[in-house]
Parts: structure tokens; C-alpha cells; sequence
């Protein structure tokens, strides 16, 4: 999935002002496992030095030890606020989430699927 238009059907607005980011190898110390009723699978919030904590997608912890790990590759956990009708382009789903930019192209982060349709080009 990449560059696939989407249009948002209801609106999301992000409850962490200061996403958890990090640069591949980072340090990693490894929480709980999100459970809630969105069914977003394979979250798990974690903590690295200097900022505070935030969920991380399974896909991008490498474990090493009793919840000790290192980030697979760059991450942050900003989160895009959305309005109905608004349209971006997404560049990658994980678990739920797609990363998207909005059609200016002034803004970025992550949207849940559960609030986008995917926009068909006629």
C-alpha cells in the first residue's frame, strides 16, 4: 500500500502531545501490550532516555532481553488530526494504523483505518 488515497469519515484527535520518537538502535525498555476495544493488535508502549513514553508497533521492537530491546528502524508516534472529509495519502499500515500526509502536504503522522475510507480515483 503505497500512496493510496483516503478519505477520513470521522474524526481523530491525537491524546499524546509529545510523541515517543526514535532513531533506529535506540534502546528500547518494553511495557504492556495495548488491550482495548479497537482491536489494534501488536502495540506495545515503550520508554527510551530522555522523552516520555509511547506506543510502538511489534514490527519495530527488536527484543533482546526481559523487556529489554532496540528499535528495527526510525519511529515516531505522532499521530495526524483529522476532520471528515479530509484527504490524505497514505504510505504505510501497521496494525491498524496507516502513516499519512494530508493534501496540502504540510502535515504527517499516524490515522487509524477504522476512520478512512480508501478514495477511488474515477
Amino acid at each position: 500500500m503505497e500512496n493510496n488515497a483516503w478519505l477520513v469519515i470521522s474524526a481523530h484527535r491525537s491524546e499524546y502531545p509529545e510523541p515517543i520518537t526514535f532513531v533506529k538502535g535506540t534502546p528500547l525498555r518494553v511495557g504492556e501490550r495495548y488491550e482495548g476495544e479497537e482491536d489494534w493488535q501488536d502495540w506495545f508502549f515503550c520508554q527510551c532516555a530522555g522523552q516520555q513514553g509511547g506506543w510502538v508497533p511489534a514490527q519495530l521492537i527488536e527484543w533482546l532481553d526481559k523487556g529489554l530491546a532496540r528499535a528495527r528502524e526510525d519511529y515516531t508516534a505522532r499521530e495526524l488530526n483529522v476532520q471528515p472529509g479530509d484527504q490524505l495519502v497514505g504510505h504505510r499500515m501497521i496494525n491498524g494504523w496507516i502513516w499519512c500526509d494530508n493534501a496540502e502536504g504540510t502535515a504527517s503522522g499516524w490515522v487509524p483505518l477504522a476512520n478512512l475510507r480508501e478514495r477511488r480515483e474515477p
